[in-house]
């Protein structure tokens, strides 16, 4: 019987080992110590680790020093994806098979990447995305964000799970950002929110779709089971609660849920007659649903799978993007957010018809090693690669990055 016991104790630890090794296979740091030692590079048994954000050549080196100060639960919250972490995956490896087709011999020091969007003018096409609770990574958090796209005229989306309010982040913002709305499953609740940020001066209200009914987040749960943090001590006994999500403040949110589940297009026209705001669904994937939100009045898309953490799609949210964009045919503005690491994944998406392309983790990785500043240099880094791959290929300005500047030829679709 001891025998058994101590057999199926090695078999448990095996699998939760070769899991966790599975996940770390996506870390471009273990590719890239992999590829130095294909080549006979000398290299540390860890990857070079930067200690100032100027030190970044690009946005994957903040990770590794983001990962050194971040708590271990609320890093392996923000890496993980769901089920197998395929859609995760799936999100970076769909930029392999789109091929950039540049034009030679066109002014390269006359590049523009200036945007609009809803009347206002942005110096870049690449915007901050809601992320939830960014104080977990740093404790100016939602601030820090907003201050470092201040300075570099960005468009930010604003959780409603954000740890800091909407007043404040527009404050550090100079100006009220975008508001990215969980619909709560009691309409008063909705409402409540909706004037708050309304009266923030909010212009634009992105309703999150993709999510509703919750995630399977399995290896965020696998390596909570192997840290010894109690996290009791900072939340609940569930985890965080809603008395930390600032934009539940004077809601009571007893018996109603955060996420609704229960939503249609009814909800939506709803939300569309209730608003002044400019409406916007994030999580379309499909031009079956792109046509419906034509159909519903919806004034744009934001393509977008939560980052793979919400279903188990397989797909690439560059891969989608085409069809929405075919659908939509220019009636309404498409965004796009999901694996963009480099400025030339941001090229192709607005080769493929975004309008503008959002970051999640590059910044949450910034914001978690420096503050600020990495932030900061997230956004400069990114910028520099797409105007760098902007002249390279001959566009001077963003409308000018068209479809026949890439290729697909693999492409299942």
């Amino acid at each position: 019987m001891v025998t058994q016991t101590s057999s199926s104790l090695q078999r448990h630890q095996w699998r939760h080992r070769r899991d966790f090794l599975r996940f770390l296979a996506g870390s471009p740091y273990v590719a890239a110590l992999a590829g130095a030692k294909a080549f006979g590079w000398q290299t540390a048994e860890t990857p070079y680790v930067i200690s100032n954000p100027k030190e970044a050549l690009n946005v994957f080196e903040f990770e590794e020093a983001a990962r050194r100060k971040v708590l271990p639960p609320h890093w392996a919250y923000m890496v993980s994806g769901v089920d197998d972490d395929a859609t995760l995956r799936a999100n970076r490896d769909g930029f392999k098979h789109v091929e950039l087709r540049p034009r030679r011999l066109e002014d390269a020091t006359k590049v523009d990447m200036h945007v609009e969007l809803f009347g206002r003018t942005y110096d870049s096409p690449i915007f901050v995305c809601p992320t939830g609770g960014q104080r977990s990574y740093h404790e100016e958090g939602e601030l820090a964000v907003a201050r470092a796209a201040n300075a570099r005229n960005s468009l930010m989306v604003l959780s409603t799970a954000t740890s800091t309010g909407v007043e404040d982040v527009a404050k550090a913002l100079g100006r009220p950002p975008w508001y990215q709305l969980y619909a709560p499953t009691s309409w008063d609740a909705c409402e409540k929110i909706l004037r708050r940020v309304e009266a923030a001066g909010c212009p634009v209200v992105a309703l999150t779709v993709d999510n509703t009914t919750g995630r399977n987040s399995e290896t965020f749960k696998r390596l909570r089971r192997s840290m010894t943090m109690q996290c009791t001590a900072c939340h609940g006994p569930e985890g965080p609660t809603n008395k930390e999500r600032k934009m539940y403040d004077g809601i009571d949110l007893t018996g109603i849920a955060t996420q609704n589940p229960s939503m249609t297009w009814d909800f939506v026209d709803k939300l569309k007659k209730s608003t002044s705001m400019k409406l916007i669904i994030k999580g379309i994937d499909t031009h079956e649903d792109a046509r419906l939100c034509l159909e519903h009045g919806v004034d744009g898309i934001l393509v977008s799978n939560h980052g793979g953490r919400s279903t188990e799609t397989g797909r690439a949210t560059i891969e989608a993007l085409p069809e929405v964009v075919a659908e939509v045919g220019g009636r309404i503005p498409v965004l796009v957010d999901g694996g963009f690491r480099r400025g030339t994944d941001v090229f192709k998406a607005l080769a493929l018809g975004a309008r503008a392309v959002g970051i999640g983790r590059p910044y949450l990785w910034g914001l978690g090693a420096f503050g600020q500043p990495g932030v900061d240099r997230v956004l400069e880094i990114l910028n520099a690669e797409l105007k760098l791959t902007m002249g390279n290929c001959g566009t001077h300005t963003v409308a000018q990055i068209t479809r026949d500047r890439v290729a697909t030829p693999d492409w299942r679709i």
